[in-house]
């Protein structure tokens, strides 16, 4: 196999800088399969108002490509998708997706050592290579609670947001309070009647150091790109330093403990409200979150923070565990994603007919995240066990991508490659073990799947990361040429 066929499920930034990790060395036959109509993954999914990043832009952007004319600091969600269709049209990325193209299935030919990709619409497609790059947080996830269906108004998830729903003057119910929900509830407190913020779990807010660049700012960056590589480099070390305080002792989570009780305590000057918005666990077992605006906005006399647990949804109204029934035009869902149930509801056969379900009934693992025994010739991109608390996850995914393309390279030299059952499960042990004793093992948050196994966080730092997927290492793998 001289020039193997490469099938890339995904046109996030994951999927998009792997198939420039590609064709960049070389690997030209590289087509990218996306079941939306457009690129962009999250960024092209989540347009609720005020949709931002909380990494800075200098770091949430590919290393190879950066843009010095970024408006802001932490860029919004139009700017950041601008940039991912820049680079992909630049880099020819462009005419190889398919867009409209839902995988359901794959399953792989022992005899020929190759995967055939099925789609929703009945066609299928062949490669001697496939790289999931669907990401943790791609399937949004609203709740069963009694009742949903008879809401007589409009109800949404936040990453499917109905712009056609006028919210002006609007009883508006909140369910969640997560990243997306700080972002969008101070984006629609001031047009709306009324807000009503049902909070389950309360989360560690910290001031956002965000600012719009001038055009000098932009100028500069042009002119001298070291002044925004050393913003991207010192944002980096900073990052790191929060990666290590959420898996040790680093003194940084004490810092940031600090910066939370004086935001709050500035921002909230009512104490009721104040207990209300005190989290009940350790800082950063659950995501941190930066924001500006979402303390003043819980504080606006239109908006009503509720921790009772929703029961029930009425026709006009959502009612708590005390009984009270809360009145609502609209709700919208603010509730996350299916973050730990990889590559669903793909069904994945690998080598022999394993069922990546059966395989992972008892929570989903992957050697460095990336590769599993049993199914060659496939790689994963933003798999298990490589999110993180802190950092940009585009530095994670590019090492990812160097890797798999390594894979890529060995299996166009012999057939086909897979990573040892052996040195899976040695790394998997070293993971867990890790996690327990992190600021993860502790509580309950979107990063465990429902076993309680903490499936989706990496325990390091990223330079460790990148260190450990510089250099495939032969001896944890079987190649073998096809039957």
């Amino acid at each position: 196999m001289t020039s193997p066929r490469i099938l890339i499920i995904g046109a996030g930034f994951g999927g998009l800088g792997t198939a420039i990790e590609l064709l960049d060395h070389g690997f030209t036959d590289v087509t990218i399969l996306e079941k939306a109509e457009d690129l962009g993954g999250v960024w092209r999914d989540n347009t609720y108002p005020n949709a931002a990043c909380d990494v800075p832009s200098s770091l949430y952007s590919w290393s190879f490509a950066p843009k010095p004319d970024w408006p802001r600091r932490y860029s919004g969600q139009a700017d950041i998708l601008g940039y991912i269709r820049a680079v992909a049209d630049e880099r020819g990325l462009t005419e190889r997706i398919r867009t409209g193209v839902e995988v359901t299935a794959a399953s792989y030919d022992d005899a020929t050592a190759t995967w055939r990709v099925e789609t929703a619409d009945g066609d299928t497609y062949d490669a001697e290579f496939l790289v999931s790059a669907v990401g943790q947080l791609s399937r949004p996830v609203i709740p069963e609670i009694p009742g949903a269906d008879s809401f007589a108004g409009p109800a949404f998830h936040s990453a499917q947001w109905d712009h056609d729903v006028d919210l002006r003057g609007k009883r508006v119910a909140v369910l969640g309070t997560g990243a997306s929900a700080i972002q969008f509830v101070p984006g629609i407190q001031p047009v709306a009647g009324a807000v009503t913020v049902f909070q389950r779990s309360a989360p560690y807010v910290v001031p956002k150091a965000d600012r719009a660049y001038t055009r000098t700012h932009q100028r500069t960056f042009a002119r001298y790109p070291r002044s925004q590589a050393f913003g991207r480099k010192l944002t980096w070390v900073m990052s790191e330093q929060l990666n290590k305080s959420l898996v040790g002792t680093n003194p940084m989570k004490k810092v940031l403990e600090a910066a939370w009780k004086v935001h709050l305590r500035r921002q909230i000057p009512d104490p009721e409200l104040r207990a209300k918005l005190r989290p009940d666990y350790p800082i950063g077992c659950k995501r941190l979150l930066f924001s500006n605006d979402w303390y003043p906005a819980l504080a606006a006399e239109n908006v009503d923070v509720v921790t009772e647990h929703v029961v029930e949804v009425l026709p006009d109204a959502v009612r708590t565990a005390d009984g009270v029934v809360h009145p609502c035009d609209v709700i919208i869902y603010g509730t996350g994603f299916a973050a730990t149930e990889f590559l669903a509801p793909m069904k994945i056969t690998g080598s022999h007919g394993a069922d990546l379900n059966e395989v992972w009934a008892e929570g989903a693992r992957a050697y460095l995240g990336i590769c599993l025994p049993g199914f060659p010739n496939f790689g994963i991109v933003y798999g298990p066990n490589t999110n993180l608390g802190g950092s940009s996850i585009i530095n994670m995914m590019e090492s990812q991508s160097a890797f798999i393309r390594q894979l890529v390279e060995v299996a166009a030299a012999t057939g086909s490659v897979a990573v040892r059952e052996d040195a899976a499960s040695t790394f998997d042990t070293e993971v867990q073990q890790r996690l327990a004793a992190s600021v993860w093992g502790g509580c309950s948050s979107w990063y465990r799947d429902e076993g309680g196994r903490v499936t989706t966080n990496w325990p390091g730092t990223v330079v460790e990361y990148k260190a450990r997927t510089e250099t495939l290492d032969l001896a944890d793998f079987e190649v073998a040429a096809p039957a």
